[in-house]
């Protein structure tokens, strides 16, 4: 029979204690879960890719995802909101890259974690 010590079965204090202390703050994970959210998008991990390679305007990036300017506008949008990429402007046009290297290991290592 297993014993139960200060209410754990398999844990000891130690490791109870250093997850208490090390847990994030609620609103942090919050964050951290909508931060993810934002890469279950296929349409999203697409133009992340792509903007891997290069900067590019919306035009561009729709072409090469055989989709309509609006619908990748809406996507550059909802990514430019989480801090994903970012933008600048060359006259009229608005070129698009990746915020930083993050967004690049991000996307690495999930793809390195599917083809295991």
């Amino acid at each position: 029979m297993e014993q139960i010590q200060n209410g754990f079965m398999h844990v000891s204090e130690a490791v109870h204690r250093e997850i208490d202390e090390t847990m994030p703050p609620e609103e942090e994970m919050q964050d951290l879960a909508e931060f993810f959210k934002v890469f279950g998008d296929p349409t999203r991990l697409k133009i992340l890719y792509i903007l891997k390679y290069s900067e590019m305007c919306v035009l561009d990036i729709a072409k090469m995802l055989s989709m309509t300017q609006s619908a990748i506008s809406h996507q550059l949008r909802v990514l430019k909101q989480m801090d994903l990429v970012k933008n600048r402007r060359e006259g009229k046009t608005i070129f698009y890259s990746l915020a930083d290297s993050h967004i690049v290991t991000i996307l690495s290592q999930g793809l390195d974690h599917i083809e295991e």
